[in-house]
């Protein structure tokens, strides 16, 4: 199969899924050299069309993973915005240094659906959103070192069309695909998160709305950043683009997930390639 044309589309909170899945696809692109253009639809106004890819094109689809699965609030945009016919897909997933558990294959199986080819899948290593220091600075040199094996790889597969097998990559992840991780305290109680918002230090804000422009589901109000309008997903997209560092989480159910992630997870986990 010939691929005239290659995409990267992503949605990424704070950055991580964007910078291996642009590298990826525009690497795949000059191997090919055919042409080459990324989608970005981390904020609302970008997920208003459906995207419609054909064949003879090949799209690199990202998603970060959040308790283990495809970020719920934006599973409908890639279930329901996503669509090809017979075009070849790679999926590519992030996670936070902990595990990816069925966020991939959750992806592959959802472009399999939409009427994709996959036919390789990736799981990388990003910062986690709710720490400085989980997975810190990823994804690394030694990151990108395996982001350009695996490009390449899938530019060999592509040229060598003997290569692409008719049932979908095979990748790590459970099918069917099991509920979102539920984090827990001491005692094996379960946590809940989902209301929890991060806080804001006005003694540092300069009100620059950095956040507010940043959030992925536009739900910081502008004409007062402190306030919400909408749910929370703990993207971490307000914190970690705040240029002044104001915003915080001051939740105790929050700050002992987090400081059991940071204890349980410090060793370095490694990006699982399949092609």
């Amino acid at each position: 199969m010939t691929v005239n044309k290659v995409y990267s589309i992503y949605y990424s909170g704070t950055g991580t899924t964007q910078k291996i899945v642009s590298f990826v696809g525009e690497h795949i692109a000059k191997v090919l050299n055919v042409p080459f253009e990324k989608y970005n639809f981390s904020l609302p106004k970008n997920r208003e069309k459906v995207l419609e890819f054909k064949e003879n094109e090949l799209v690199i689809c990202g998603s970060p993973t959040y308790a283990g699965r495809i970020p719920n609030v934006m599973l409908p945009f890639y279930k329901n915005n996503i669509k090809a016919s017979g075009a070849l897909a790679v999926p590519i997933v992030l996670f936070g240094n902990r595990n990816f558990d069925d966020s991939l294959i959750e992806l592959r199986n959802t472009l399999e659906e939409n009427g994709f080819r996959t036919i390789a899948g990736a799981a990388f290593i990003g910062e986690h959103a709710f720490s400085y220091t989980l997975a810190a600075k990823r994804p690394d040199e030694s990151d990108m070192q395996k982001a350009l094996l695996f490009a390449d790889k899938v530019a060999e597969k592509i040229k060598n069309n003997n290569d692409i097998p008719s049932e979908p990559i095979q990748v790590k992840g459970n099918d069917p695909i099991r509920p979102y991780y539920i984090p827990r305290d001491e005692h094996e109680h379960a946590i809940d998160i989902l209301k929890v918002k991060p806080k804001v230090d006005t003694s540092k804000c300069t009100n620059c709305k950095t956040c507010a422009h940043v959030c992925p589901l536009a739900s910081i109000d502008f004409d007062d950043i402190t306030k919400y309008v909408g749910k929370c997903i703990k993207c971490g997209a307000c914190i970690k683009k705040c240029p002044e560092h104001c915003r915080y989480y001051d939740d105790e159910g929050f700050l002992y997930h987090q400081h059991d992630l940071e204890k349980q997870f410090e060793r370095r986990a490694e990006p699982e390639l399949f092609y």
